[in-house]
């Protein structure tokens, strides 16, 4: 039975570490950013909606361009180098997914939105 708690708790140790692992590489992957500190860049930065087509078309940050997470990695090539990638998701996920694929390929100047689209109090365009 010692042999069975054992191999529990190596399996339960081995999971630790992997998310603690995950959470450094993305913490190192983007940059997050309040409320205040997002609208304050939003002008001089290119603003990606990672959120699928049917959220984003319900209503989204005004200037922000959608690129589906499930389309992010055949069309992130679009995006500018040279310019700031501000990431915006549904609740503050899937914006490390697709700021890992951004730096892996060269981008430097990533963000996102602390809290996704969910915690947004700026203006936005939503659907009639």
């Amino acid at each position: 039975m010692s042999n069975f708690w054992f191999i529990i708790l190596a399996v339960l140790i081995i999971i630790a570490l992997y998310m603690l692992i995950q959470f450094f590489i993305n913490r190192r992957a983007v940059t997050e950013l309040n409320q205040d500190e997002f609208h304050n860049g939003l002008r001089k930065a290119q603003v990606i909606d990672v959120r699928e087509k049917v959220d984003y078309d319900y209503g989204h940050i005004i200037g922000a361009r959608n690129i589906p997470m499930t389309l992010f990695s055949q069309r992130y090539k679009g995006l500018r180098k040279d310019q700031p990638v501000y990431l915006v998701d549904a609740n503050g996920v899937a914006s490390y997914r697709a700021a890992r694929i951004l730096k892996k390929n060269g981008y430097t100047d990533i963000y996102m939105l602390k809290g996704g689209y969910k915690k947004w109090t700026g203006k936005v365009k939503a659907k009639k």
